[in-house]
């Protein structure tokens, strides 16, 4: 049984569990956004003249929030729910949803400064290994990636991140969105309102991840002391080693990431191209 329950418009009841009250669910960023991206889709049945689900459109009826997981100073992390999506025919979309709500990846690539410049060869990417519990490992390897605060833009995200991992000190405007630069707008194909990222797994979570690139040339030296350098942030419980990777080889050795895959699949098509900037050159501090 729900210890609470009320109703948004058109309708839909929400069922809230003792540790979740209304207002922190309404101002959680990651159900804004999530309840507004699905309302608006949900109304394209009826107005998309050629929409496969028009002679019989979903609506949602009920969302069931079955658990929820705090951060520090109380501030709501994560929200496991069922959504009752159903049309009048008693056929139902599948609705069992993890919000997290968006993170970013971070594809740093490296080139020592002994090659020549304008030159593809000798690129390294930077990747992080470290526990990820979910996947029953205590040293997963994958790009370095980092949640989104409420308040935060996803480049300065970004940019906080690979300071904290490699420390490299960046601006906002160094960094090159390829999943900006690379995916066209839903709302120009099928009128949907997607975030502009990669979804991990969007059979079951909202999270979706722009990808930024950030290429530099350095000297060789500096490039080999990221091997096997530990960095992240302890109290948070980060515990992470650095590896490089031959960018040629990203695709095997961080094959288990859907990120770096992602990543990996986002540079070489902006590249063949030719939309992909040049690498500068600046140390790290």
């Amino acid at each position: 049984m729900p210890a609470s329950t009320f109703r948004l418009p058109h309708a839909v009841t929400v069922n809230l569990p003792a540790d979740l009250s209304k207002d922190q669910l309404l101002s959680f960023s990651a159900f804004q956004r999530w309840i507004s991206t699905l309302r608006h889709s949900l109304s394209l049945q009826t107005t998309t003249q050629n929409h496969p689900f028009k002679d019989a459109p979903y609506r949602l009826r009920t969302i069931d929030v079955q658990s929820v997981d705090f951060f520090g100073r109380g501030r709501l992390g994560f929200v496991k729910l069922k959504a009752d999506i159903a049309n009048d025919e008693g056929e139902r979309l599948p609705g069992s949803v993890f919000l997290r709500g968006p993170s970013v990846a971070m594809m740093v690539v490296l080139q020592p400064e002994d090659v020549p410049e304008g030159s593809e060869a000798d690129q390294y990417v930077i990747l992080a290994q470290q526990p990820r519990v979910p996947a029953g490992s205590l040293s997963f390897t994958e790009l370095p990636a980092g949640m989104i605060e409420d308040d935060g833009s996803f480049s300065g995200a970004a940019a906080r991140e690979i300071q904290e991992e490699t420390g490299l000190e960046i601006q906002e405007s160094e960094l090159v969105d390829l999943t900006g630069l690379a995916l066209p707008s839903t709302e120009d194909s099928t009128g949907e309102r997607l975030g502009t990222g990669v979804y991990a797994s969007p059979g079951g979570s909202d999270e979706y991840l722009p990808i930024f690139l950030y290429q530099q040339r350095i000297p060789r030296d500096q490039l080999e002391s990221w091997r096997g350098k530990l960095t992240g942030l302890r109290d948070h419980g980060e515990k992470i080693t650095l590896s490089l990777s031959r960018l040629e080889d990203l695709w095997r050795e961080g094959g288990r990431d859907g990120k770096a895959l992602a990543a990996w699949a986002l540079y070489d098509g902006l590249r063949r191209e030719g939309r992909l900037p040049g690498k500068s050159s600046r140390a790290a501090s």
